[in-house]
């Protein structure tokens, strides 16, 4: 699991170099969103491989928009730290990211088709 500090100093970094403010909206959305790719049910992993559990990051911190501003880019460099600790790296281009992005936060897509992409777009 990434640890708080480390999503909250990611977050930082990419407000200092993209724009927006600063701040966390709600702790524990922020923590949900961080467990989320680890949960269980009866003893099984709802997320049993790692395109599901980067996308279940991206999607939880996108969605679940615990910080004050940043949640698209912040959910999608989480995820792509998920999978490049995991000796995967994503690599798809800037517009398409943010398309990717947009496409979670309006709901467009659902978690399977974002491990789906995540698959796709790694290597």
């Amino acid at each position: 699991m990434i640890p708080a500090i480390n999503a909250l100093y990611l977050h930082y970094r990419i407000i200092e170099r993209t724009g927006g403010r600063h701040g966390v909206r709600d702790v524990r959305l922020l923590e949900s969103a961080l467990a989320r790719p680890f949960a269980t049910f009866d003893g099984q992993e709802l997320y049993p491989d790692v395109y599901l559990r980067a996308a279940a990051l991206a999607v939880g911190i996108i969605k679940n928009h615990p910080f004050v501003d940043g949640n698209k880019r912040t959910g999608i460099a989480l995820a792509a730290l998920f999978l490049e600790d995991e000796g995967l790296t994503l690599s798809a281009s800037q517009k398409e990211l943010v398309r990717f992005a947009n496409a979670i936060a309006e709901g467009k897509v659902d978690i399977n088709e974002v491990a789906r992409w995540f698959k796709k777009h790694t290597g």
